[in-house]
């Protein structure tokens, strides 16, 4: 049976409340009007030979394998392209149409190679299929030199193989790149006999295509095919999982081969990728089976000593031991943990349980605040909760979109052509971005209007926005009399409405030209419904929660909260990023954004946990960094992170992590922050646990293990060892036991369970008695907190800026290719794309320089200096230049600074002012750190130290 093709009934049909009866092969069936012939047909269990036809693909009609008769017409029409009618009267199956349709495939395999035995998609090919479904039992046509039989292949993408001589130019491949990715990248060159499938004249690696690999599973022969099965073979079965890169979520299906993964096919039902994919979770996964993966525990006493293997035992129990004499010479407060975005939530659950149960203190922090922080402050105190307003269907209801601070095409694909193919509807959009990123115009994408900003001047554009709209007159004046505080409202329209905040006096500070502000304030406010994406372009400033706020009052000042296609939406970096927030990762707050200091729910931990919890807050990454300086911190468990590459002002950071004296780290490499470390434990990929993910749109997603943990543990029981080892029992036999305690802790979690997640699929918080089945909008009814808050968002310029020693303004963000600090993804093929990272630079800004595209520069800032090369685009305005941070080798936060956000200390990697200068060596911090890393990443042979 197929692994891939879980459905062959052609395309499903559009929701309609008037339904026709019609009769198929004497049998009647009910379908809604506009249903397809073969759609009806399928709800009968009556399948209809197809080739061109998927569900995933709108109807093409080009295969001529479906034919049917139906009464009163003539000729023999494609059942995928014609529609129902009321007392129509159908046959699929009759003698006329058997010798038709033989004919057909006669035709297809006359010039296909016979080499069934012997291809790679041998029990996986629907031309197999179809041969065998309509009884071909010999071929009369194929001539010598008249066929594609000896067409060469294209390997020159790096993830599968293009092999024109077994294409039977279906256009599925085009198609799936236009409907589904909409990136245009394929085309059919030529017509009749000559036509054939071509990625823009050119190889696959050359063209536009974007690696999603939609071309790939649409392909119903071995045309296109993965080098994976290619060489492996066939899977013999299947886990469904969900992705472990962005914060979309998406569902796969992990095939396999006993325990070896043959290929990740994304899975159709996947309610937040609907069977798409991009070029990370598709196929960049062969860094779970790594050869630098770390599958033995070590441990060392001072960072400067080589690594030395030891057992599970002997590794924990140190670990336990150390952070017990820390504690006792400096104290309960010196030692603390940090969760991460990349494991469960079962297991970050875990993490800041041990903290605050074994260790003692509230000292816990997450990646996750380093990022969108801002999102759950902001959007708590304006909306009541602290995460996205919608689920990503939403967009398809959408008829303004404005994308704020976020790069979705690059950062969170899967949503990016879900997004696009709104857009290609009719949908309007509005891009504020200093960048120039690839949504503003896209192949049958445009922006209507590209906001260009100034790095830092989010907050004074908004709040431009919102002045138009409540000056012009274009207030949703019901919705926010019904449902919003009224002296709050009326405060903040006195405050917006000042002329300091109108597009012409905020012009100067924006650098966005007052029309334009206006033009996209009237169309905001006025083109239906309206809906915010927005990405750390928005959050990682020193005013990112004013800016959150700022978009939650320009949403209800229009009315566009609690409703489709509309919100305050929140594009998540990582793929549990809204969960390690919602599990309690930082140091004020527990499961479900409760403070410490509220008595009631610290004591309702106090009795599940057994044991006297503390209720002050702990300290955050900054403080815990600020104290090791210090001397007063001194131990730190980290598990699935990696500070020394991600956090800002490396030097700081590095300074700190030098300074402590037990600093465990758990993960699956030996990353950056290991280099000083005394503790490593070997963690395991998202293939070798259970739990599960919860993605931007608060969707609980299961994560299933495929195969057993390479390391022998499961982070989560590992965790659980270190905290028996302290003292501190747990004894959880399953991630399920852990989710169980988090829904009896958690009001919004409250109806949560793996067996619920197994029955729907998914789940989106919150899920009580209230919304069983979870709840896909927010605030539909009402706003969580009751009535709508307008904040106060008064613009204030960071303290970060440019100046004559430091002149240009230093942005960051990510590419498609790549992902976060790169650990992952710097360990596949991937890096054919995407090797080094590049800096950005204006043609006016590097002429001025003598800078060259390619040329290497020093990045220097009042933090520190960096090298790397230059990419002259004027994809950046002149005087901001643009950079990745997804190689260490770069150190690109080595430069960003210790300035941050005012309510939650969310770094603000997006301003820092720079200077770039034409250079021809590594900075010398680059040789200084390579040297140290060289020197702490020793491991000792165990056989020598026999």
């Amino acid at each position: 049976m197929s692994l891939i093709h879980e459905t062959d009934f052609g395309t499903p049909p559009s929701p309609s409340a008037q339904m026709v009866t019609l009769e198929i092969d004497g049998m009647a069936v009910t379908v809604p009007v506009g249903t397809s012939v073969m759609r009806a047909a399928a709800e009968i269990g009556t399948k209809v030979p197809k080739l061109c036809a998927t569900d995933s693909l709108e109807p093409f009609g080009s295969c001529r394998l479906c034919l049917v008769e139906i009464d009163g017409r003539r000729g023999t029409p494609a059942s995928c392209t014609t529609p129902v009618e009321a007392g129509m009267k159908v046959k699929t199956q009759t003698e006329r149409l058997a010798k038709l349709r033989r004919g057909v495939m006669e035709l297809y395999i006359s010039d296909h190679p016979l080499d069934c035995l012997t291809c790679a998609a041998n029990g996986d090919c629907e031309l197999q299929d179809m041969a065998g479904v309509v009884g071909l039992r010999e071929v009369r046509y194929g001539y010598e030199g008249h066929n594609h039989l000896d067409a060469g292949k294209d390997t020159s993408n790096p993830y599968f193989t293009f092999d024109p001589s077994k294409c039977i130019v279906c256009s599925r491949c085009v198609r799936a790149c236009e409907e589904v990715q909409g990136t245009f990248a394929l085309t059919i060159d030529g017509r009749g006999f000559a036509s054939a499938v071509s990625p823009g004249g050119t190889d696959f690696f050359a063209s536009e295509c974007v690696s999603c690999g939609a071309c790939v599973q649409a392909c119903p022969t071995a045309t296109l095919m993965e080098n994976s099965v290619i060489e492996a073979g066939q899977a013999e079965h299947s886990v469904i999982t969900t992705c472990a890169y962005c914060g979309v979520g998406c569902g796969f299906k992990a095939e396999m081969r006993g325990t070896e993964v043959v290929r990740m096919v994304p899975w159709k039902d996947g309610a937040a990728n609907h069977g798409h994919s991009c070029v990370k979770g598709r196929f960049a996964w062969g860094y779970t089976t790594h050869k630098e993966r770390m599958l033995k525990p070590m441990i060392r006493s001072k960072i400067s000593d080589p690594w030395r293997e030891v057992s599970w035992e002997e590794a924990i129990g140190y670990a336990a031991s150390e952070f017990r004499r820390i504690q006792a010479k400096y104290g309960r407060d010196s030692i603390g943990g940090i969760t991460s975005s990349r494991c469960t939530n079962e297991e970050t659950y875990l993490v800041q349980k041990l903290v605050r149960a074994g260790f003692g203190n509230n000292n816990v922090d997450t990646c996750a605040r380093v990022c969108h922080s801002p999102t759950g402050y902001g959007l708590s105190a304006t909306f009541g909760t602290s995460a996205g307003t919608q689920d990503f269907d939403s967009v398809m209801q959408a008829d303004v979109i404005l994308v704020i601070g976020a790069n979705p095409t690059d950062a969170h694909p899967v949503f990016g052509s879900r997004m696009k193919k709104r857009l290609r509807e009719g949908a309007r959009l509005i891009v504020a971005d200093p960048r120039r990123t690839d949504l503003v115009r896209t192949p049958h994408v445009q922006a209507d209007y590209h906001l260009q900003l100034k790095p830092g001047s989010n907050v004074a554009l908004l709040n431009a926005l919102a002045h138009v709209v409540v000056t012009e007159g274009l207030v949703a004046e019901a919705y926010v009399a019904e449902r919003c505080e009224p002296m709050e409202t009326a405060r903040w329209r006195a405050f917006i409405a000042d002329p300091r905040h109108s597009p012409e006096a905020v012009e100067a500070i924006t650098g966005v030209p007052a029309a334009d502000l206006r033009a996209a304030a009237r169309l905001y406010a006025t083109g239906g419904n309206a809906a915010i994406y927005y990405g750390l372009g928005v959050t990682e400033h020193s005013q990112g929660t004013t800016a959150v706020m700022g978009m939650a009052n320009l949403a209800m000042i229009t009315g566009n909260v609690g409703h489709e296609g509309a919100g305050v939406n929140p594009l998540r970096g990582q793929n549990n990023v809204q969960g390690s927030c919602d599990m309690g990762s930082f140091p004020h707050e527990f499961t479900g954004y409760r403070h410490v200091s509220n008595d009631a729910v610290r004591e309702s931990f106090e009795e599940v946990w057994n044991v006297t919890l503390r209720g002050e807050p702990g300290l955050r990454i900054p403080n815990m960094l600020d104290a090791a300086v210090d001397g007063t911190f001194k131990g730190l468990y980290i598990q699935g992170e990696d500070i020394a590459q991600s956090d800002p002002d490396i030097t700081h950071v590095t300074a700190g992590l030098a300074a402590m004296e037990c600093v465990v780290i758990q993960d699956i490499f030996l990353n950056e922050t290991a280099s000083f470390a005394h503790v490593f434990l070997p963690g395991s990929s998202f293939l070798e646990k259970d739990g599960t993910f919860t993605n931007a749109e608060r969707r609980i997603s299961m994560v299933r293990k495929a195969m057993p943990p390479m390391a022998v543990y499961a982070d989560w029981q590992a965790t659980m060892l270190l905290s028996n080892a302290l003292g501190y029992p747990m004894n959880y036999r399953h991630p399920s036991e852990i989710m169980d305690e988090i829904a009896r802790l958690t009001p919004t979690f409250a109806g949560v369970s793996f067996a619920r997640i197994e029955e729907l699929g998914s789940i989106q918080w919150p899920c009580n008695d209230k919304a069983p089945n979870g709840t896909p909008t927010m605030h539909v009814d009402g706003f969580v907190r009751g009535k709508g808050k307008f904040a106060i968002t008064e613009f204030v310029p960071t303290e970060e800026r440019s100046t004559a020693r430091y002149p240009l303004i230093l942005t960051t963000g990510r590419i498609l290719s790549q992902y976060n600090v790169g650990a992952q993804t710097r360990r596949t093929e991937n890096v054919v794309w995407h090797e080094e990272d590049l800096l950005e630079i204006h043609p006016f800004d590097a002429e001025y320089r003598g800078i060259a595209d390619g040329d290497w520069v020093s990045l220097a800032s009042r933090a520190g200096e960096t090298s790397l090369r230059a990419k002259v685009t004027d994809r950046v305005q002149a005087g901001v230049v643009y950079t990745t941070f997804h190689n260490p080798e770069t150190a690109a936060n080595v430069v960003t600074t210790d300035f941050s956000d005012w309510a939650t200390n969310c770094p603000e990697y997006k301003v820092t002012a720079v200077q770039v200068r034409l250079t021809n060596h590594r900075s010398g911090w680059q040789d200084r750190y390579a040297a140290l890393r060289e020197e702490t990443t020793r491991i000792v042979d165990p056989a020598a130290a026999e």
